[in-house]
């Protein structure tokens, strides 16, 4: 118990050898079971992160066609007008922050 305390604290010189010497013992029979658990977990993340990419590019996508389709169905001219005037209070409420 005082060896856990040790670790979690900080430890010293003699907890950081019995730490390593124990890792050099152990890790020759943990090995074959870490492994494919390793494997399968970096897969996992892999996939993870490819459809979780697609699902961004497809909501953004999307959300882009649906600012064409406003675009096209209030005109271009009205379009530009509103862009600018929210520009101009985004430009407004900045500027009042940095006031503050």
């Amino acid at each position: 118990m005082a060896l856990v305390d040790d670790v979690l604290k900080g430890g010293n010189v003699v907890t950081g050898l019995a730490v390593g010497a124990a890792a050099v013992i152990v890790w020759p029979l943990v090995r074959p079971l870490v492994r494919p658990l390793a494997k399968t977990a970096i897969k996992g993340g892999i996939l993870v992160y490819r459809e979780a990419t697609r699902l961004y590019d497809g909501t953004v996508r999307g959300i882009g066609d649906l600012a064409k389709e406003a675009i096209e169905e209030i005109g271009p001219d009205l379009a530009q007008e509103a862009i600018e005037e929210a520009g101009e209070k985004a430009v407004e409420e900045v500027a009042a922050d940095l006031v503050k």
